[in-house]
């Protein structure tokens, strides 16, 4: 699409909605004028620039947003995104999940879980071009692997700089492709966490509901060479110096103020057609929820609480609940919504809109059958790839599994190896095994797998695996019995558990593999051709929509232009801004939620069990009412939490919520449950994001924590 064009229709946009939308940053300058009468109060063209003030300060994580809060490299993110190294440092003796953790000192930091990053974007280009030249005459896997390598080639040439991570990103199905370079920071150090009753005070039972009180906040420091450049971690490494980091407001926001967010928001389908909808929400929501609570149920059956073996699986099990009730929120809307037959109707109005223009006709006539037809071919044995893809959850297959697969493309020359194969992608492959040593328990993996492979049994012989079947004795006289003892046994012979063993096999070659007696070397070397002819279908039919979808989303945008709607990207965890304001909502009739909560809910909501357990010290501080300077008297307390406008999903969590004047008001952590479904469509009235209150985390901070060390290191707006 032509450049004037699109800026044309975010100008339009601006009439219908102007709180909807995830905006790539070179977009911001033709919202300016709005932006302004919202209230922001820098300039719209800086926030455009990312190598500038407040841009420059916005970090990903890699799956969650971060930004840095210091001149030390100090990073404010998520509780819940600090979790998984939170929980690799907990031990039943020491557990930082429970009791919190706070460094007074650089030497007291701790290694954040192997592969944590911190990626800091440093330029945004139009590759289009280049990535669709001397492709669009191929079809199917020819198209998919022709673009997969351009980008390949592309990524290679960025990363001829040291230092650095670089990623193609498609944006409207194809339409545009963007080159994303980013400085990679690879040692990363756990700082401070508040105890777990504060940074996951209400659990999985608040979690997506309002009112929250939830302290959804916790700190790494980034460190690098001391020649100032990213380094593996090294007692010697110096903490790294930002080009800038954001300032914290003591001061925070009131109802009706402006904010925006910045973040790397992981994939809405706001394009998607009536048939994919349908699908999702009537079949592949329902089926993965069951699948969810079901692993949810096995893991605490099998690992009592406290015990290792439940420490270990404690952020699987948060990651699980996350999505089991997120799934269920988007079956629950849906039920009542109009969404199926609002997309139905769009799409007969798509269709006459370009059955009216013979130029429209010739260029977008065949689009939405083939598409459909295309969408119909990619249901074809959905309830096998489902259990296929959960059975991920097991480490044991996931293991084998990759390092079978890592020996085969090690065959190949570099640049055609699959992605995350590469010489590139190997310090965080080799880091996802060690992983494995605090997030594995043999009983734990042995029991959900177990559970997988029986539902995959019970399915039509016709959908199941030939080799898969025969790895696990899978007839049509399936006995249950006979694979929990094959299981024993593969469990009890297997030394994959083994950390130096597993680590040894990253260097092994196919004939090694081929000629091993561990169980799960080899199920992977037996299932291996199965699992690349699936492959290889898969890419197949991806190209083919590589082709057809680019189209659709051009005859979308030029019929949103015409009605003057807005016309955005679908979030694919690449960079975006969106703007909104501090505002409550009305989730039923005769009910009202105010915008903000206070010290004082929490009180309210404690029992004194998880996962309502305030600290004594912390019930105490608010009894005593002892607000110090962050009292806010139209509220009569500190604001813990509060709600805003902004259009967000997951992947913006721990993103920065931002003023007027770009510095730090709070972060970003969840979504109210009426929200949730926005991942498909956004609702002035319902959208609404929760947004942990920067005034509720300094007073934790001081009055709770004595993390004095670490409010001195900030510089703090009062």
């Amino acid at each position: 699409m032509k450049k004037w064009l699109l800026t044309a229709a975010i100008a339009a946009s601006f009439t219908a909605q102007a709180d909807e939308g995830m905006w790539q940053p070179h977009q911001l300058p033709a919202m300016a004028d709005m932006l302004k009468e919202k209230g922001l109060e820098i300039d719209a063209k800086t926030i455009s620039k990312l190598t500038e003030f407040p841009m420059n300060a916005v970090i990903s994580l890699g799956g969650c947003t971060a930004s840095f809060v210091s001149p030390k490299g100090l990073v404010v993110t998520n509780h819940h995104c600090a979790y998984g190294s939170i929980q690799y440092n907990s031990t039943p003796e020491k557990n930082l999940l429970k009791d919190g953790f706070l460094a007074k000192t650089y030497k007291e930091e701790l290694p954040a879980t192997p592969g944590s990053r911190v990626y800091v974007t440093e330029a945004v280009t139009d590759v289009t071009s280049k990535v669709t030249s001397g492709q669009m005459g191929k079809v199917g896997n020819d198209f998919y692997a022709g673009i997969e390598q351009q980008e390949k080639a592309l990524v290679a040439e960025c990363e001829k700089d040291a230092g650095y991570r670089c990623q193609v990103y498609s944006f409207h199905g194809g339409l545009e492709y963007y080159l994303v370079k980013q400085l990679e920071i690879r040692d990363v150090r756990l700082t401070y966490n508040p105890a777990g009753s504060v940074g996951k005070y209400g659990g999985d039972i608040d979690n997506w509901m309002w009112p929250r009180h939830t302290g959804d906040f916790s700190f790494y420091r980034a460190y690098v060479g001391k020649d100032g450049k990213p380094a593996d971690f090294h007692e010697d490494n110096v903490p790294y110096e930002p080009k800038s980091f954001l300032k914290v407001s003591a001061k925070g926001v009131s109802d009706g103020d402006f904010v925006m967010v910045a973040g790397y928001p992981g994939r809405t389908n706001r394009y998607r057609t009536a048939n994919e909808v349908e699908n999702q929400f009537e079949w592949a929501y329902p089926e993965g929820k069951v699948l969810r609570e079901r692993l949810i149920e096995i893991i605490k059956d099998t690992a009592p609480e406290g015990s290792d073996e439940r420490i270990k699986y404690e952020s699987a099990i948060a990651g699980l609940a996350n999505y089991a009730k997120n799934f269920t929120s988007m079956i629950e809307f849906y039920g009542k919504s109009t969404m199926l037959d609002d997309r139905k109707s769009l799409e007969q109005k798509l269709a006459k809109w370009i059955k009216a223009d013979k130029k429209r006709q010739s260029k977008y006539g065949k689009v939405l059958v083939q598409l459909d037809k295309l969408i119909a071919k990619g249901e074809e044995g959905q309830e096998r790839d489902l259990l296929m893809s959960y059975m991920g959850y097991s480490t044991m297959i996931n293991a084998s599994d990759s390092l079978y697969r890592l020996a085969n493309e090690k065959t190949l020359p570099d640049m055609e190896r699959e992605p995350g194969y590469q010489e590139r992608d190997m310090t965080q492959f080799i880091s996802g095994m060690e992983r494995i040593e605090r997030r594995y328990a043999a009983s734990v993996d042995k029991a959900m797998l177990a559970d997988l492979i029986i539902k995959y049994a019970a399915l039509p012989s016709d959908q199941r695996l030939a080799a898969f079947d025969k790895a696990f004795g899978i007839d049509n006289n399936f006995d249950q019995a006979k694979l929990i003892k094959t299981l024993d046994t593969m469990y009890a012979n297997t030394q994959l558990s083994d950390k130096e063993t597993r680590m040894a096999w990253i260097d092994k070659s196919v004939a090694d593999f081929k000629k091993s007696n561990d169980p799960f070397i080899q199920y992977a070397v037996s299932t291996y051709e199965e699992r690349m002819a699936r492959e290889k279908a898969r890419k197949q039919l991806a190209g083919d929509l590589m082709k057809v979808r680019p189209q659709y989303m051009d005859a979308i945008i030029a019929y949103n232009r015409e009605l003057g709607k807005p016309v955005y990207a679908d979030a694919n965890s690449s960079l975006r801004v969106s703007v909104g304001n501090v505002k409550g909502y009305s989730p039923q009739d005769g009910l009202v939620a105010v915008p903000f909560t206070r010290l004082e809910g929490i009180v309210a909501k404690d029992t004194g069990v998880d996962p309502f357990d305030a600290p004594a010290k912390q019930l105490a501080l608010i009894k005593q009412k002892q607000y110090g300077d962050y009292y806010v008297k139209s509220i009569d307390s500190v604001p813990v939490n509060f709600l805003s406008t902004l259009d967000t999903t997951g992947g913006n969590s721990g993103s920065p919520t931002l003023n007027g004047r770009a510095e730090l008001v709070g972060l970003l952590f969840d979504g109210v449950y009426e929200s949730i479904i926005g991942d498909w469509g956004y609702d002035d009235q319902s959208n609404r994001s929760i947004q942990v209150d920067s005034r509720y985390m300094l007073w934790v901070m001081e009055h709770l924590d004595n993390a004095d060390n670490l409010l001195a290191e900030m510089e703090i707006v009062k």
